[in-house]
């Protein structure tokens, strides 16, 4: 469902090549964490897969569809929550969600249907006409998290997403990444919380300095006994 091949992307203005020649797939069914220390590189990737950040070299697919040469098509795919709050704080939480879910095209009926589930998930359905401005931080997070789930991504990309939730809404998001895996599709996020990871993820990837370190199975890793934590920071200690 992701495909990355020799990615490199270099920031113009420092020079620093944030990621370097990453290759990486990731298929139907899983739950993929995304590890490294801050810097590492992880959201400069999550920015290319997305697409909003263009990168020099290599390649990337979303469901077998090539980013640069069919983007929207890529975009669809996608659901994105990044590791921070882009939102038009004049709009009220659900005219922001009507905006994201115009551009993915959903229909009015399945619209309603599904912002008014993931509200009454998150919580969110007695304030969802008011402004965003008057929201709190994981308010915000839950808004992010409904538009992204609201059009039915193939490809669900969270970055950090449990920052700002307060234990129920971060319990009921574990909830729905392992039901999107039970469908058949992706789920990809990037997290410092490694006891969440450990927990939820079938397989795991580690970057340090814009290059991966290591893919590791997570059955295979709680088979042997070792923890992702013993392992993390075995493995990035390494190549320092």
């Amino acid at each position: 469902m992701i495909e990355i091949k020799n990615l490199s992307k270099t920031y113009r203005s420092s020079g620093k090549r944030a990621v370097d020649d990453l290759t990486l797939t990731v298929d139907k069914g899983e739950i993929f964490g995304f590890l490294g220390p801050n810097g590492a590189g992880k959201s400069t990737t999550i920015k290319c897969i997305t697409g909003i950040l263009d990168y020099e070299e290599g390649s990337i697919a979303i469901d077998g569809i090539d980013l640069k040469a069919k983007p929207e098509e890529a975009k669809k795919k996608i659901g994105y929550v990044a590791d921070e709050h882009f939102l038009y704080e004049g709009l009220t939480g659900r005219q922001y969600i009507n905006f994201i879910l115009d551009i993915f095209g959903v229909t009015q009926e399945v619209r309603e249907e599904k912002i008014n589930r993931y509200a009454e998930i998150f919580e969110l359905s007695d304030k969802l006409d008011n402004r965003i401005s008057s929201y709190s931080h994981g308010m915000k997070q839950k808004v992010n998290l409904i538009a992204a789930l609201s059009h039915d991504p193939e490809v669900f990309i969270l970055d950090e997403p449990m920052t700002g939730l307060d234990p129920q809404a971060t319990f009921k998001l574990k909830q729905l990444m392992q039901t999107i895996a039970k469908e058949g599709k992706v789920v990809f996020f990037s997290s410092h919380v490694l006891e969440v990871v450990e927990k939820l993820c079938t397989k795991v990837a580690i970057i340090d300095d814009g290059k991966l370190v290591k893919v590791c199975d997570m059955q295979e890793l709680k088979d042997s006994r070792d923890s992702l934590e013993d392992l993390f920071l075995k493995l990035t200690s390494e190549t320092k």
